[in-house]
């Protein structure tokens, strides 16, 4: 299916100038979480000079397609096929090197920001009867970096045994994995 989508880059060449590539782009990406409107839709289709709206949707399919990879490639050579032509190859490399900062930046900010732990402490749940298993309370202070001032959350909950058993070895397998990989690697156990 991907390669059949690169034959719908070439349609792009059917736009007048630069700028209207570059407007193409900037709409897919104004819009990522919408879709584009009917109006941005006609804009686009007069900008190519198609002649049927079919015609475009697998076009943008393809572009979003691209933008997402741009986002994630620090080669953006690297994202084009050998039969996209080297004209459309070196137009669209000069567009997504002008661009791909901003949209990291706002996939960034998409994503939002994870808060960071500040302390943990523990104690012993107390229970009352003695029927109940054993359990600890954990209580974590967070830092919210996603306010202008640092806010503060504080998270309490009880593990029995058993289930902080399968939580040390989770934290185990993390521990040993940001050794291996310098901390830039996320995953579950």
């Amino acid at each position: 299916m991907e390669h059949s989508l690169w034959g719908h880059l070439p349609l792009l060449m059917r736009s007048n100038s630069k700028e209207s590539i570059e407007y193409i782009f900037q709409a897919l990406w104004r819009t990522r979480k919408t879709g584009l409107d009917s109006t941005d839709r006609d804009v686009i289709k007069d900008m190519l000079q198609l002649d049927h709206a079919n015609d475009l949707d697998p076009l943008l399919v393809c572009l979003r397609m691209l933008i997402r990879r741009c986002i994630n490639e620090n080669d953006i050579q690297k994202l084009f096929p050998h039969e996209v032509s080297p004209e459309l190859r070196r137009l669209l490399t000069i567009l997504f090197q002008k661009f791909q900062g901003e949209w990291r930046n706002d996939e960034y900010k998409d994503q939002g920001i994870l808060p960071r732990l500040k302390t943990m402490t523990w104690n012993m749940a107390d229970h009352g009867t003695e029927s109940t298993d054993p359990a600890a309370v954990i209580n974590l202070k967070l830092l919210d970096n996603t306010q202008s001032v640092l806010g503060e959350t504080e998270v309490k909950f009880q593990v029995e045994k058993d289930t902080l058993q399968t939580m040390l070895k989770s934290m185990y397998c993390i521990r040993d994995q940001l050794s291996n990989t310098g901390g830039t690697s996320s995953g579950q156990a």
